[in-house]
Order: C-alpha cells, then structure tokens, then sequence
C-alpha cells in the first residue's frame, strides 16, 4: 500500500519498498533514454565527430540530463518546479546545433547554448510577459518548420549516410525502412510502457539484425574505457555569434513555452496548483541546466512529455522516483562502456527510427496548430502559410541571401530564425497582442494528458 502527503513545496513517499521505487526510476531512464541518446548521435554524426569524441559526447549528455533533472525537481525558493518531472536535450535544439557548427564551428553551438540559458535565467520571473509573442499560431508554425527542416536528415541517414559508399545498398534500405515498419507495428499493437519505448526496442532489433549481417562495428565499444572524467570546454573555448546566439534564444523560447504545458499538466495529476512563481523557478531550472549543458559541451535540456505518460500510468506521483532516475543517468554518464554502446547502431537504423521522431515533431506542431490556433480565421492561415514557407524555403535553398552582408543575415541565413520572425512578425501585425490568451492553460493541459 502506498501513500503520499502533498504540500507546497513538497510531495513525499511514505511507503514504499526501495527496489519498487528503483525499478520505477529505471523505467523512467528508459522512457527517455532513446530520445537523449539520439540527439548527440545525430549532432555528432552531422559534425563528424570521432569515435572517441561521441562516445564523450553521448556520456556527458546523459550525465547532464540527469543534473537538470535533480535541479528541477529539487524545488528550492530560487530554483526548480519540484514536481516529478524528467529533462533531456531539447530536439527541436538539433537542426539549429547542425547548422550552427556547419557554418561557425562547433564553439560557436555552446556559446550559444550558454548565451540562451542566460537569457532564460535572466527573463524567467517575465517570462509570462514574452510568451505573449510566442502563441500557439507562432509555436506551432516554428515547431512545424523544426520538424519539416529535420526529415530530409532522417531521410538521408536512412540510405547510409551523405556520401558513404553503400549509400541506398539494399541492406540499408531494409534496415532503414525495416526499422520504421517495426516502430510502426509497435505503436499500433504495443500498449502502456513497451509502447512508449518503442523507438529504443526498434534500435536494438535493428542493431541485432545488421550485426547478423556484419554491419555493426565494435570498434567503439572495445576502445572505450569504463570511467572517465567530466572535462569543461572539452570540444575548446566557447565562441559567441549573434546569428548563432538569436537562433538558439529562439529554441529555448519555444522549450519554455512547450515546458508551460508540461508543468501544467504535471501539477493538475498531482493535485498541486501551479503559480506564475512556480513557474518562474521552473524556468530559472532549466536555464542553469542549459548553461551547464553548454559549459560542458553537450546541449540545452528541457522537459520530457513522455515520462508526464508514466507519471499517470503508475499512479506515481512523487518525486523520490525522478530522483533515482535522475542518480542513475548521472551514474552511466561516467561509465563510456555504456555510452559506447550506442555507437553500434548502424545508420540506416538510426535513420529509419529518425523518420518516425522528425515526423512526431512535424505532427506536434501541427497538433497544437490544429488544436489551439483559430484554422477558419485567414489571418492564422496566412501567418502558418508565410512563416513555414520562408523558413522550409531558406533551408532547402540557404545560398539565396549569401550576397547580404553579415549584419543582414542574422535573420535570414537560417531557416528556423527567419521562419520565427516572420511568424512573429506577422502575428503582431494581424493580431498584435490581442490572442495572447489563445496560450489556453486547459488546452495544454488537454494536449499532454492526451499524449501522455
């Protein structure tokens, strides 16, 4: 039997068996654990990272996905929401790091990881205030161009990789598509928790089949050690660049705004009424977690939807669990052997699962466009329209502007800033700030339990 005692700022255990709250914890690290290894995965390989710096990469991003998870559910007066609640690197945060190390260097994505994360920290207490210039018309549209700008990667990968030589071989099609038609018939037969781990499973299954083939190679496992040491700037000295820095405010605006949901969500499961101040803390939370990500050259992180889906699954609502999961991800953040692990995964697998997650963020902004934004009025039309045309058109054809000069191109040189701006742009002048209450609390709340 299990109860809980809830209070204002705490919500505690009272009974409960220790290996009952670690499994619960495990399972937790398991929700998530595909969603966090995948991001470094993906950045790494676009950047062409060695073998021994994504292992790194992989390890020191596990391991702060775990601190940022203890910061927010710590719950202090300054800091973190304290609710039971998971963070791991924001995905929306990938095509922006890959363009921005493509262009400026790989400095120049953790100078501007630590830039946005002060900038969160600074503005959380008037965060209410600046949300106003991002509601769902605007949300929606820069998560849809996230996701649309992402799917040409997926698709990419699924052949092999850009430029490796059995780009398109039939094994890799297999896989690729194998992978994809596997997570498929999961999510469609597949209930409560194996369907929430669903695109983890799909990995291992296709890891194991292209190692039936001799597709995988164990080089990075055999070479990485067991324990290593947590080094800062290790990628070098951050860089900072206003393009780059404008870019990556911009992702954290949207984590923020999509975190509002979650903590709303959260707080309504365990009974907790959640105020501006709550939410002011939450947002300082993932502030210091994004610029620890960026001191230690990993990524900015913010909340995970899925881990709200167990939170009502279990009927486990106290923060003694997320505190297990949290210890256990800073644990294997200093074991490489694990972290090295997922370096086997062939590409085309990787691809084939990426089709499904680049497709769930496209379908997440059309869901909050088609669930909180006013489809029968033509301003919203004709913002959506402009706003995800710029932003897809300035990706697919990046040259178009290289005549400007630099100070020019800080909002044009990149399809998620120009398609924000335009968004934002158009929204005040067909709104203004007279649909700020279109960011309905009810809406979001509906929205993550439906999901959850």
């Amino acid at each position: 039997m299990e109860r809980t005692h809830e209070s204002e700022e705490t919500i505690v255990t009272t009974k409960r068996h220790p290996l009952k709250t670690f499994s619960l914890g495990i399972q937790h690290v398991l929700a998530m654990y595909a969603g966090a290894v995948i991001v470094p995965l993906i950045v790494g390989g676009a950047l062409k990272l060695t073998p021994e710096q994504l292992t790194y990469l992989i390890s020191i991003d596990l391991l702060a996905c775990g601190v940022a998870t203890l910061l927010q559910i710590w719950g202090n007066r300054f800091f973190g929401i304290g609710l039971p609640v998971m963070l791991g690197c924001a995905f929306q945060a990938v095509s922006p790091m890959i363009v921005i190390g493509m262009k400026d260097g790989v400095s120049a994505i953790y100078g501007a990881i630590i830039a946005s994360g002060l900038f969160v920290i600074v503005f959380s207490g008037v965060f209410g205030k600046l949300i106003a210039l991002f509601p769902p018309v605007v949300t929606g549209s820069v998560v849809t161009i996230i996701g649309v700008t992402l799917v040409p990667v997926a698709l990419r990968d699924l052949g092999g990789g850009q430029g490796a030589a059995d780009f398109g071989s039939p094994l890799n099609l297999i896989l690729g598509f194998g992978v994809l038609i596997f997570i498929i018939l999961m999510n469609r037969f597949a209930k409560g928790f194996l369907r929430s781990i669903s695109v983890l499973i799909g990995l291992i299954v296709g890891t194991i089949v292209a190692a039936i083939y001799g597709h995988v190679d164990l080089t990075p496992l055999k070479e990485a050690s067991w324990f290593h040491a947590v080094r800062p700037f290790y990628f070098g000295t951050p860089t900072f660049h206003w393009s780059s820095i404008i870019t990556m405010i911009l992702v954290a605006i949207v984590s923020i705004a999509e975190s509002t949901g979650v903590f709303m969500a959260l707080g309504k499961i365990v009974d907790k009424e959640i105020t501006s101040k709550d939410l002011a803390k939450g947002y300082r939370a993932e502030g210091i977690a994004i610029v620890i990500g960026g001191l230690f050259n990993s990524f900015p992180y913010t909340t995970y939807s899925q881990n709200v889906g167990l939170v009502q699954m279990s009927r486990v609502k106290t923060r003694d669990v997320i505190f297990v999961a949290g210890g256990l991800l800073v644990v294997i953040g200093f074991v490489p052997k694990i972290a090295a692990l997922t370096q086997l995964i062939p590409t085309a697998v990787l691809g084939g699962a990426m089709v499904a997650l680049f497709g769930m963020v496209v379908s997440s902004g059309i869901r909050m466009l088609g669930g909180q934004v006013d489809l029968n009025r033509y301003e919203n039309l004709f913002i959506i329209a402009c706003s995800v045309g710029m932003g897809l058109g300035v990706s697919v054809v990046p040259e178009l502007f290289d005549v400007l000069p630099d100070g020019a191109r800080i909002l044009v040189d990149n399809g998620i800033v120009a398609g924000s701006v335009t968004a934002i742009v158009l929204n005040l002048l067909f709104n203004g700030f007279k649909n700020r209450s279109d960011f309905k609390t009810s809406n979001s709340i509906s929205e993550a339990e439906e999901a959850a």
